[in-house]
């Protein structure tokens, strides 16, 4: 029994050394600390659509860190993206870095309903899912957006021709999964989700635009084309800057996945016969960019449309079953990246 006390007692002095080397640490380099005692039990509530900066806020009002230190935790590692919505159990005084992992595993409850938004979807397949989550008739959800019950500063001004006012939501909602507090309406979860987009779009340097020839929203319909293209984050910038390069050289953009997007399904694969479809999204038929986006787009799809790789690609081709493509300058590179990926088996 002894003995147990004198290492118990060992133990407690070694923990007060630390905290106490931790205090005298920040005292020193003359930065703020937390004024509470750590080890404490706090529960932490993250809104859904809640920014970083927001997150590191609650966590330093909580105790459970400075926010400073956890926004830079944050940065360091690139997740500011990927923090979840929900209720935390921690406790106060903890490593930035510990949080930043909790943040990214998820909460111990969630606010309620979750429920998500997929990447890559178009607006009716995004309502049907979310109509199927949450028990809520399409039609409520089609009503929210059609009424301006739901807003956004995003949504074109004018309905181009052949679009209309369900179409024109199509990119603006978020995909991701968002923790709803119960009894949500479908009105309260699409602000939150237009909310999200407006959010993630100002986070966004548009400096280039004027050089890429395009508007912010035709910037969010070349980020769509991208999202539905790529399958690799290292090929978003150069899928970018073919479609850049065409629109320049005033060549089609013949992008396979809007005429998925004109079909209104996928046939599986995309024949002849489905590239004379009439429509303003068939881009083997128009000159240009479709009207509007043809589905969501993650963060990494919308910096690649506001950045792209500086190249001369006007072709690329699936050359990998991992998703990666390979970029030509000339029809006859690319023709034989094409017949290079057919006797690979990487295309039928």
């Amino acid at each position: 029994m002894k003995l147990l006390a004198i290492v118990a007692a060992v133990v407690v002095t070694v923990i007060v050394l630390f905290l106490a080397a931790r205090l005298l640490a920040a005292a020193v380099a003359g930065g703020p600390t937390l004024n509470v005692e750590p080890g404490l039990p706090v529960t932490v509530e993250v809104s859904a659509g809640s920014s970083a900066k927001d997150i590191a806020t609650a966590m330093e009002e909580a105790g459970v860190v400075l926010a400073r230190d956890l926004q830079s935790a944050v940065a360091d590692q690139g997740v500011a993206s990927q923090l979840q919505a929900g209720t935390y159990y921690l406790e106060t005084v903890m490593v930035p870095e510990a949080v930043v992992r909790r943040l990214l595993t998820g909460p111990d409850e969630g606010t309620g309903s979750s429920i998500i938004v997929y990447e890559g979807q178009d607006i009716r397949r995004i309502l049907d899912g979310l109509a199927e989550q949450t028990g809520y008739p399409v039609a409520e959800f089609e009503a929210a957006l059609t009424s301006g019950v739901v807003t956004s500063s995003l949504l074109p001004v004018e309905l181009p021709e052949g679009v209309d006012a369900l179409t024109r939501w199509e990119g603006l909602l978020y995909p991701a999964r968002y923790e709803m507090p119960e009894g949500s309406t479908p009105a309260e979860m699409l602000v939150v989700m237009a909310a999200e987009t407006e959010r993630r779009v100002a986070t966004i340097d548009w400096s280039r635009l004027p050089g890429l020839g395009v508007t912010q929203y035709e910037a969010l319909i070349v980020a769509s084309l991208i999202q539905r293209e790529s399958g690799t984050d290292e090929d978003r910038p150069l899928i970018a800057s073919v479609i850049y390069n065409r629109l320049e050289e005033g060549i089609p953009l013949q992008i396979d996945a809007t005429v998925v997007y004109a079909l209104g399904e996928s046939p599986g694969r995309v024949l002849a016969e489905h590239l004379e479809i009439d429509s303003p999204w068939n881009t083997y038929r128009i000159d240009g960019l479709p009207p509007t986006p043809i589905g969501t787009s993650q963060i990494e799809s919308i910096v690649a449309a506001s950045d792209p790789a500086d190249s001369e690609y006007l072709f690329y081709v699936l050359v990998s079953p991992d998703g990666s493509h390979g970029f030509s300058k000339t029809y006859e590179e690319h023709q034989e990246k094409i017949a290079q990926a057919k006797a690979d088996g990487v295309l039928p």
